[in-house]
């Protein structure tokens, strides 16, 4: 049992190392460089939810954003090494109930962060109700591709004039997509899986289907989850 988990935790060490490498001689060779000091921001990885500042009638969903949850070294070096990664953003609504809190609604969307060895850019693309997809821009930095998913996103929830109270839960989980998924996620890039752009099937499930390689789950590739809960608000009727 020893023997195993010593000859496990040397493999591993020797996969990083060799990843690592790889990542740098790539970066040289494409003049994509380790991050500078400005890339590095202060505070934990999380999700964050804002409400609209005004709770009358209102018309607009929250801002939602993520923070810091590219940065981790290994993620980076992933992405870097051409593992694109997708965060997917799963928001709710609900409303306090007298025993039992109601839910009210949901909406999802997809970020997807690759970085191109041909154009030698980080690629930002966003995916909306499964059938919408917009592209954030391309970055030579990468840097710059973390901001780009970093920009605050109106999610299309908007909670009902109540009396009663009404809360948002968004639930993040971002991941590494490995090598059996590329196909699948180029096919939907160009518009070649219709039945998911059409609605008959969940482009996220198609593009996150098949089993992830050894490789990608022994690099810190594994799905990372962050839950984050708004304050508890009320939508009042207009006057």
């Amino acid at each position: 049992m020893r023997r195993s988990l010593a000859l496990r935790t040397v493999a591993v060490a020797v996969m990083l190392s060799l990843a690592t490498t790889a990542g740098d001689a790539q970066a040289s060779r494409s003049g994509v460089g380790r991050p500078t000091p400005s890339e590095a921001q202060s505070g934990p990885a999380r999700v964050e939810v804002v409400l609209p500042a005004s709770t009358t009638m209102a018309e607009q969903g929250p801002l939602i954003r993520s923070a810091q949850v590219l940065a981790d070294r290994e993620l980076r070096d992933l992405i870097r090494n051409g593992f694109p990664a997708q965060l997917h953003f799963r928001l709710e609504l609900w409303s306090n109930g007298r025993w039992v809190d109601d839910f009210e609604g949901k909406t999802e969307w997809d970020l997807i962060v690759r970085y191109d060895p041909l154009a030698k850019n980080f690629r930002v693309l966003r995916a909306t109700n499964g059938e919408h997809v917009e592209s954030l821009g391309e970055f030579a930095d990468y840097a710059e591709a973390v901001a780009a998913v970093e920009m605050p996103y109106r999610a299309p929830l908007v909670a009902p004039a109540s009396r009663r109270g009404h809360y948002y839960n968004v639930v993040l989980d971002v991941e590494v997509l490995s090598v059996s998924d590329l196909d699948e996620l180029n096919l939907w890039l160009r518009g070649e899986l219709r039945p998911a752009v059409r609605g008959r099937r969940n482009p996220a499930t198609a593009v996150t289907r098949g089993v992830r390689t050894v490789m990608v789950r022994l690099l810190g590739g594994e799905k990372r989850r962050y839950v984050q809960r708004s304050a508890t608000f009320k939508v009042e009727r207009a006057p």
